[in-house]
């Protein structure tokens, strides 16, 4: 990516990320991911977030460019994660005596990362502002949005927050930065949702905290730390808050483990009961469709239907893998079914309503459960009174 000027101040400095195949390891990157780095330009000068180190050689040189032999005085750090604060090192081997600017959770993360000079750290706290000349940043501290130390920059003079790993999304910048110029519905919402289910959903209350916070701040522009930078704050913003109020749509997921294809059978006749009725279900094979996947649109649904066969006593360990990640999500506001199949102890099953119970979340009382082979008599009414329950708490949602 090459510099981007977005103002008379403010520069883009970000790189693209086609190579990574995972997010922390854990999430795929179909699209790949941005890493979005920002630099004023005034009569001091701040660099606020850096990148992912390695992921683009050039950075110090964009950096150097646009300084024209001027010093860079502040590194602001949003959020102490790698994939922002990798940089850390090389910058201030390239500014000696450059002004890290953080808070006091920023300082203790710090130390256990990175060899620095105390001495240059530059402490804030929550509503502090810091002057550059003709610009003014003010900072506002949103712990938990999805780090301790997670803060935001506000450009007061331009209007501009530096929202860090708010509001962001997976996806590389192709062509443009922008929203305006971007084909949101291409794929992007649904890889941003992706986003917010995988990284921030288990923090959803302290996204309503931040969006409190900052209820009252003229924003004009979002500048994120992934993907794409917002000329329209209030649609990004929406979507924060409808994902983080736990609404969702009228439609199914569906999700299951099947060894031998007895409760995958079980999946495609409820689903087909569903659509029957109108509804839009979306069906996935745990040990096929990874996980963040799954989670996105379990986000997006309003009901979800778990199945299982039983596996050495246990549920799938696919499935179970899935229940995991939906614990540490921690969805709300979900209308839960269970079904499955076994060849002797129903152990899938109860193995799910176990986790329903530990975990507090209410299942809906009929579960569609299988002995043996599939066969639809076999099934049947059991299957029928999950999908009339379903309909019904769908229909009675308020």
């Amino acid at each position: 990516m090459r510099e981007i000027k977005i103002n008379e101040t403010t520069w883009y400095v970000g790189a693209n990320d086609r190579k990574t195949p995972l997010f922390e390891n854990n999430w795929p990157l179909p699209y790949g991911v941005s890493y979005n780095s920002y630099l004023i330009n005034d009569s001091k000068t701040a660099l606020i977030d850096g990148i992912e180190f390695g992921s683009d050689p050039d950075y110090l040189q964009k950096i150097k460019k646009i300084l024209n032999g001027k010093k860079l005085d502040y590194l602001v750090i949003n959020h102490m994660e790698p994939d922002h604060s990798g940089m850390i090192s090389s910058i201030a081997a390239e500014y000696p005596g450059i002004k890290i600017v953080g808070n006091n959770q920023t300082a203790r993360i710090l130390k256990l990362y990175y060899n620095y000079n105390e001495t240059d750290f530059h402490p804030v706290a929550d509503a502090d502002e810091l002057s550059l000349g003709n610009t003014t940043l003010k900072f506002y501290m949103v712990p938990w949005v999805h780090w301790p130390e997670t803060m935001v920059t506000y450009n007061v003079t331009d209007k501009i927050l530096f929202s860090c790993d708010a509001f962001g999304g997976f996806g590389t910048l192709d062509g443009s930065i922008y929203d305006t110029e971007n084909n949101l519905h291409e794929h992007y919402i649904s890889e941003m949702r992706r986003y917010y289910s995988n990284i921030v959903a288990k923090y959803s209350g302290m996204v309503q905290k931040a969006l409190a916070k900052l209820s009252g701040v003229e924003i004009k522009m979002i500048c994120p730390s992934h993907g794409l930078i917002w000329k329209n704050p209030a649609d990004v913003v929406g979507l924060y808050d409808r994902w983080s109020r736990h609404e969702a749509e009228n439609e199914i997921t569906i999700a299951y483990a099947s060894m031998y294809g007895n409760t995958e059978h079980i999946a495609d006749h409820i689903g087909s009961l569903l659509g029957e009725k109108g509804y839009r279900v979306h069906t996935y094979d745990v040990s096929k469709t990874h996980v963040s996947y799954i989670l996105s649109m379990i986000w997006k649904c309003k009901a979800v239907l778990l199945g299982t066969c039983a596996y050495n006593g246990f549920m799938h360990p696919m499935m179970e893998h899935l229940c995991n990640e939906i614990r540490i999500a921690q969805p709300k506001e979900k209308i839960f079914g269970i079904f499955g199949s076994s060849s002797w102890n129903g152990a899938g099953v109860k193995n799910l309503i176990k986790f329903m119970e530990e975990n507090n979340l209410q299942a809906l009382p009929a579960a569609a459960e299988l002995s043996g082979s599939f066969a639809p008599e076999k099934i049947g009414e059991s299957a029928v009174k999950l999908v009339e329950e379903v309909d019904k708490a769908i229909k009675s949602w308020k």
